[in-house]
């Protein structure tokens, strides 16, 4: 097989593999039963008229599995990051004892569940088609090598299948996570 190929599948691999990276990534914001790190990623506080990160402005404890401590590093930035919690979706409301803040969840009913579940198809669907673009990429370079005549016809129709092979690994592994994560949020 020309190296062209083996080229174009191994670039159409790694995308699909980063595509099931940043969809675990995904699954892993949506808030489950447990409290976790990533919960808080996508938040951003107004710190001094600059939206900043939250693990940028304070540190997070997890002393129990649904209670955070959000520890500021900057007392300054103690109102804004409680405005940031309040106003995210993660459905809390943060007790401020001056020195830190603290988060409850609360438990998950069905309906916020099957929202959740609902959410994580949607996210795993957007990986699907990432996948799928990836494919079409490389399909559409294996075609072009075929019709510029730098490989023969068979060999094109060989690369195409191995491409398909990829594809559906690929499909597969966000299918997987997308599986554990009903999983994980089905169990109370």
């Amino acid at each position: 097989m020309s190296d062209d190929i083996a080229g174009i599948l191994n670039e159409a691999e790694a995308k699909m593999t980063k595509t099931i990276e940043v969809t675990k990534e995904e699954f892993s914001a949506i808030r489950t039963g447990r409290a976790n790190a990533a919960m808080f990623q996508g938040i951003t506080a107004d710190y001094y008229g600059t939206p900043t990160p939250l693990n940028q402005l304070a540190s997070l404890q997890f002393p129990e599995a649904r209670t955070i401590i959000v520890t500021p590093y900057d007392k300054g930035a103690t109102a804004a990051i409680e405005t940031a919690l309040r106003e995210s979706d993660l459905g809390v409301n943060p007790t401020n004892n001056g020195d830190n803040l603290r988060l409850v969840l609360p438990a998950l009913t069905e309906e916020r569940r099957k929202e959740y579940i609902k959410l994580a198809k949607h996210k795993a669907e957007e990986g699907r088609v990432a996948v799928r673009s990836s494919r079409a990429n490389a399909k559409k370079a294996i075609e072009k090598l075929v019709k510029d005549k730098l490989i023969g016809e068979d060999e094109g129709v060989r690369a195409e299948k191995e491409l398909e092979v990829l594809t559906k690994k690929a499909i597969d592994g966000v299918d997987a996570a997308l599986a554990a994560k009903e999983t994980e949020l089905a169990t109370v």
